[in-house]
């Protein structure tokens, strides 16, 4: 049974992507995508995709990798790079799995929501995968807005693209 998050608990840090605090949340993010898209995608694809984008795209001053320590243990996080001048596109959206069903992943995006705003973003996007149930309720409970047709069959779509206006947060 997953126990609710105490917030005197947790910590949130702004890193580097190649900060070793940030490492086991990519690497256990690596299993995830390999076991859920490998018959999709083809086995190794995983790695391609978390090394897509060069790092430096995640740093300031336009973007950012935010971590959630809980007693200085990794246990949420993500990150954002400069999609469009007005717009940041949110990846690599995690919580170990140790740590899910404990509100964490709403926290992540909120502290992502407000570093984007902080830096000047007035938009978010972001895609998930298919196979991602649960980031799809996520966005969709968080006023996020699907650019899908929410009633298609999730295997039927490449991925799922969502944006959010942040002016009225």
């Amino acid at each position: 049974m997953s126990t609710p998050v105490d917030t005197e608990d947790l910590t949130v840090l702004s890193l580097p992507l190649s900060d070793h605090r940030v490492r086991p949340l990519l690497d256990e993010l690596a299993v995830e995508y390999e076991t859920r898209y490998a018959d999709l995608f083809g086995a190794g694809n995983a790695a391609a995709e978390l090394n897509k984008y060069p790092a430096e795209e995640f740093a300031a001053p336009d973007g950012a990798v935010l971590i959630i320590q809980e007693n200085e243990v990794s246990v949420a996080g993500g990150a954002f790079r400069r999609y469009s001048q007005d717009t940041a596109e949110f990846k690599r959206i995690w919580t170990h799995s140790q740590h899910r069903r404990r509100g964490l992943a709403r926290r992540v995006l909120a502290e992502l929501e407000a570093k984007a705003a902080e830096l000047g973003y007035s938009r978010i996007y972001l895609t998930t995968g298919p196979r991602q149930p649960e980031a799809r309720g996520l966005y969709l409970n968080t006023g996020y807005e699907a650019h899908f047709d929410v009633d298609a069959a999730p295997e039927t779509l490449p991925f799922l693209a969502f944006s959010k206006d942040l002016s009225g947060n």
